[in-house]
């Protein structure tokens, strides 16, 4: 039992950080261009491998 309540409150301590950490307006996560959407890239700035890429005309 001490050892379920030990990890239990451990993951209370990670979840009340990472909350404190999106109330203080962090930069969000960001994805890679690429990957498993089709090849599709969201990205707001393509990254060196997606230009090339479509540089190559393989997009």
């Amino acid at each position: 039992m001490s050892y379920f309540l030990a990890t239990f409150a451990l993951m209370l301590i990670v979840v009340a950080l990472m909350a404190i950490g999106v109330m203080f307006g962090r930069r969000a996560i960001k994805g890679s261009c690429g990957g498993l959407n089709a090849g599709n890239c969201v990205c707001v700035e393509k990254c060196e491998k997606r230009k090339k890429m479509e540089a190559e005309g393989q997009v």
